[in-house]
């Protein structure tokens, strides 16, 4: 299938274990949080949670896009170590944006078709701490020169390559997929309404580990720690689901002229880590979170990049010789509502089956992590609801889409 992009399929690979921190609003009790201690508390979770030894795991991957910390390079290294895995243990730094979740879980079932029989995989974002930057400036400033100073939140949004940010290309769809605005904002409304009665059902709990202040020890080295901002004393649940109606939503003006994409049918921006144990299916002890059988991953063009989605869907479902119908859950990413409805008019999907729980309109969207929360999300749909077969997927900005197909390993045909 050369330029049609990559697949990989998987044999005896599972995810044992997975959680999440809650996700938390921009400015919220994460805030003053570091990236690297966020992924240490999830990383210390997952394992505690499986019962399984930190010195068992023989490699960690971890992944964040903005550098939060002045520290941001040792990252994947300090998850691990602090999260108890042995010092001779290595560890990488994963990175594809918004499908960097997905990513980590490819990685570790590549890894585990050689010698890895247990992976560690962390993502963690802080997009509270993403920095005020300036990278022409490391030789001073000339006198009477521009000193320019930007948000690295909003600058990257930004792709030069089309002269688009993200919120656009999702315009672009809108128009090219005749989505009106009232559609637009239907959909984001049923997001919240999903997501508030998901929180109040608990479909969420059993993914979410509460988060305090804590100290983090590590023999013969410095302390790390979780000190939480706004006097919290610890956080429960997401913060971003609240109730909305189509009038408040109308009443929310366009980002860009003539566009549909406001802030409230897009996604919500938070903080946030999640962790997950990968091994193999013929090792793990009890019966396993998800069988991870294949992912796919392909380009598309920059300008519409949210419909990355649908091709890898497509070559996803080809080639591991399964249809739509076969798959009773899709988690598609909403990074904004017209990229999810224009890939969910594309591929002809059904609403009984997208983002039942509600998704990241609603929720929220911390970009390295997004992947394993839809993963996990998807995972409990299947095994409360006795289903085979299910999709996890996510546009990429640049323009690219990534999909993951999973099993529930408690199914009953």
């Amino acid at each position: 299938m050369s330029g049609m992009g990559q697949y990989s399929a998987f044999a005896d690979v599972t995810i044992y274990e997975a959680l999440r921190t809650p996700w938390v609003d921009l400015g919220g009790a994460l805030s003053l949080v570091s990236p690297i201690d966020l992924g240490i508390k999830v990383g210390r979770e997952v394992l505690a949670r499986a019962g399984i030894d930190p010195l068992a795991v023989d490699s960690v991957l971890a992944g964040s896009m903005a550098q939060a910390s002045f520290d941001a390079y040792l990252l994947p290294r300090h998850v691990g170590l602090y999260s108890g895995v042995a010092q001779s243990v290595p560890a990488l730094g994963v990175q594809r944006i918004c499908a960097t979740g997905f990513e980590l879980l490819r990685q570790a079932a590549e890894q585990l078709r050689d010698e890895v029989q247990l992976a560690l995989c962390v993502a963690s974002e802080s997009m509270s701490r993403n920095p005020i930057a300036a990278y022409t400036h490391r030789d001073g400033f000339r006198l009477g020169g521009e000193v320019q100073f930007k948000d690295f939140l909003w600058e990257a949004l930004y792709d030069p390559a089309p002269g688009l940010d993200m919120i656009a290309t999702a315009d672009h769809l809108a128009r090219r997929h005749g989505l009106s605005r009232e559609a637009v904002d239907r959909y984001a409304c049923a997001s919240h309404q999903r997501a508030l009665q998901a929180q109040r059902d608990g479909a969420w709990a059993e993914e979410i580990v509460t988060v305090d202040n804590q100290v983090f020890e590590l023999e013969g080295y410095q302390p790390r720690g979780i000190r939480l901002a706004r006097r919290a004393a610890a956080v429960t649940q997401d913060s971003h689901p609240r109730p909305t109606d189509l009038a408040a939503l109308a009443r929310l003006r366009a980002v860009h002229a003539n566009g549909v994409q406001t802030a409230g049918n897009s996604c919500a921006v938070v903080d946030g880590a999640a962790a997950a144990l990968v091994g193999r299916a013929s090792a793990c002890p009890r019966v396993p979170l998800a069988r991870l059988l294949a992912s796919a991953v392909v380009g598309v063009a920059p300008e519409f990049m949210g419909i990355g989605p649908a091709p890898a869907i497509r070559l996803l479902l080809h080639r591991s010789g399964l249809s739509l119908d076969d798959i009773g859950r899709f988690e598609i990413n909403e990074a904004q509502a017209a990229q999810v409805l224009a890939v969910a008019q594309e591929l002809e999907l059904d609403s009984t089956r997208l983002n039942v729980q509600g998704g990241s309109l609603a929720v929220g969207h911390p970009l390295a992590a997004t992947g394993l929360r839809l993963v996990m999300t998807l995972a409990g749909q299947l095994r409360r609801h006795n289903l085979r077969y299910g999709i996890a997927a996510a546009c990429v900005g640049g323009g690219q889409g990534m999909a993951l197909l999973i099993e529930n390993p408690a199914y009953r045909g």
